[in-house]
Parts: C-alpha cells; structure tokens; sequence
C-alpha cells in the first residue's frame, strides 16, 4: 500500500507540474495586469513545488519503494528521462528569476513590464519545458513496459 500511495503522489505532482506550466504558458504577457502578474508568480511557486515533490518522491521511490536505484541507474531510459528533467528545470530558471524579480513592484500594486526580448525568451522557454514534457513521457512509457 505505501509503494501505491507513493506512485499516486507521484503522479499528481507530475500532472500538476505540467498543468501548472501549460498555465503559465497561456497566461504569460509582456504586460501583464497586476493580477494576473500575482496569478504568475503564484503558479510559478507551485511549478517548484511540484517539481520538489516530483523529485523527492520519485528518489524515494526509485531507491525503497520500487525495484531498487541499481535497477534504475542501469536504464537508459531512466537516465535519459532524468536528463531530460535536468533540462526542463535549468530552462525554468530564466522564467522564476524573472517573476521572482516582479515581487517590487507587484507588493507596490503596480503591474510588471516585459522588454519584448525578454517575453520572447521566456515564452520560448516554455515551450521547450512543454516538448521536453513529451520526451519525459516517452521514457516513462518505455520504462513502464520494461524498456
């Protein structure tokens, strides 16, 4: 019962990982109103939320609750689902420094501004943690079947 909890919190934090995302993704403008400037920067924490929880969860289960981590360390799969993770979050970085910088002026009650490089940069940004999101899936899927 304690490995199918585990894979259960497991799975909700992945699917709110990318939910979060794909909504941050919609609601991202260079100029955005103040609420929805609050509404990114809350998302944006629980993006990292759902990432740590992902993480940790999922190393809990790999290393006691699953098939053990020399089974895991020895898959291919697994360790390219795993690159694939890195590169999702080292290309969330540049989008939480930015909304994390917005904290002035949104406790100030004034709504953020976006140089149009930037809101480029961080859409774009999105948009590969979203395709990764797929190759992420894959592995999992290939995985799951004994690959």
């Amino acid at each position: 019962m304690t490995s199918s909890f585990f894979a259960f919190i497991h799975h909700v934090a992945a699917f709110a990982l990318v939910a979060v995302l794909a909504a941050e993704h919609m609601l991202f403008e260079p100029k955005p109103s103040l609420p929805v400037a609050r509404r990114l920067m809350r998302l944006d924490m629980l993006y990292g939320i759902s990432a740590a929880v992902l993480i940790g969860v999922g190393l809990l289960r790999a290393v006691y609750f699953e098939k053990g981590w020399a089974y895991y360390s020895a898959s291919p799969y697994f360790l390219g689902k795993m690159a694939l993770f890195a590169a999702i979050a080292l290309l969330s970085v540049y989008p939480t420094i930015v909304f994390l910088s917005w904290r002035k002026d949104v406790k100030a009650g004034r709504a953020p501004q976006v140089s149009q490089g930037r809101a480029s940069a961080i859409s774009i940004l999105m948009r590969l943690q979203l395709a990764l999101v797929a190759g992420v899936l894959f592995a999992a899927a290939v995985m799951a079947k004994g690959g």
